[in-house]
């Protein structure tokens, strides 16, 4: 008898009523039935496992030999993982069970782990290529654009890809991603003070499934939203928040082309009006309320500038 067998005969005579009178509790232990005797594949992982939390399977993991066999199968056919914002002090070795585990991981999300390097997230990405739909790098300041290749080259799948607050991110990178990834439907690049206008400007060409965009508080000009506007007319979701250099200009050429629009971000967007804005309110939530001030230049010129206009 293995020593998975004699644990398992060990539990089920713990399971047996004490008061057994003078009948032998082993001859009744052919007709115990216990957990890991339902179908796991068609009962136990989708009817059950697939309800635990991670910390819940984990924890289910560590009650048995057979419970960590159940919690491992499990896994392999977990389709998300989301550790966002987790930076206990042993996750890092959860994770690695979890590189070893999954196998069809679609969902992705790994936003402020500051413990994540290159060696822990390349190998979860190897085994999970040709399925990954979403992945969630928000705030993850110790991994390279090394990371960043099999996701670029390998996800063909790919629809969502998160890179905020990701100062490694270069303009090499992106220019890879155009090549690569024509297909994202979602992108945050926001507070990514090294991606240029030259790059952004090919990226979007190529991007004309694209509904939601972050780039908050990033270097772009109206050429980039005109070069959005003609390419991006799916869009539907824009936060522009923090970009000084656009103005009114590029927030009619967007609204113009771009039908779809049901939200646009522009705080801290000095340049921005109600010239722009005034015809969008009332079919697009806009984040900045209404202010009447801003709309005497337009409604009430009482001291019109002395504009200079130059035929050429």
């Amino acid at each position: 008898m293995s020593n998975v067998e004699a644990e398992e005969l060990h539990l089920m005579e713990m399971a047996l009523p004490t008061d057994t009178g003078n009948e032998n509790p082993t001859s009744e232990l052919g007709s115990v039935v216990t957990i890991f005797d339902l179908c796991w594949e068609d009962i136990l992982i989708p009817k059950v496992l697939s309800l635990l939390t991670l910390k819940e399977l984990f924890t289910f993991r560590t009650c048995s030999r057979s419970a960590k066999r159940l919690a491992e199968a499990a896994l392999e056919r977990r389709k998300e993982v989301n550790l966002s914002g987790n930076n206990s002090n042993t996750i890092d070795l959860a994770f690695s069970v979890l590189n070893t585990c999954c196998k069809h991981l679609e969902n992705l999300h790994l936003a402020r782990c500051h413990w994540l390097k290159d060696e822990l997230l390349l190998p979860i990405l190897a085994e999970n290529k040709r399925l990954l739909k979403v992945v969630n790098l928000n705030e993850c300041p110790y991994i390279s654009p090394m990371a960043l290749q099999p996701i670029i080259v390998d996800c063909k799948n790919l629809r969502v890809l998160k890179l905020s607050k990701c100062q490694w991110l270069t303009a090499g990178a992106i220019d890879a991603l155009t090549l690569h990834q024509n297909n994202l439907e979602e992108i945050d690049i926001s507070h990514c003070p090294a991606i240029g206008e030259r790059c952004l400007l090919i990226f979007f060409r190529k991007l004309n499934k694209l509904t939601i965009l972050s780039l908050a508080n990033t270097a772009i000009t109206d050429q980039v939203l005109v070069m959005i506007s003609n390419c991006c007319r799916l869009l539907e979701h824009i936060n522009l928040v923090g970009c000084t250099a656009i103005s009114d200009y590029g927030i009619i050429a967007l609204t113009t082309n771009c039908t779809k629009l049901k939200s646009l971000m522009v705080q801290r967007c000095d340049l921005i009006t109600e010239h722009s804005l005034a015809r969008l309110r009332g079919h697009v939530h806009i984040d900045r309320p209404r202010s009447s001030s801003m709309l005497l230049p337009y409604i009430y010129p009482l001291n019109p500038p002395n504009h200079l206009f130059l035929q050429v």
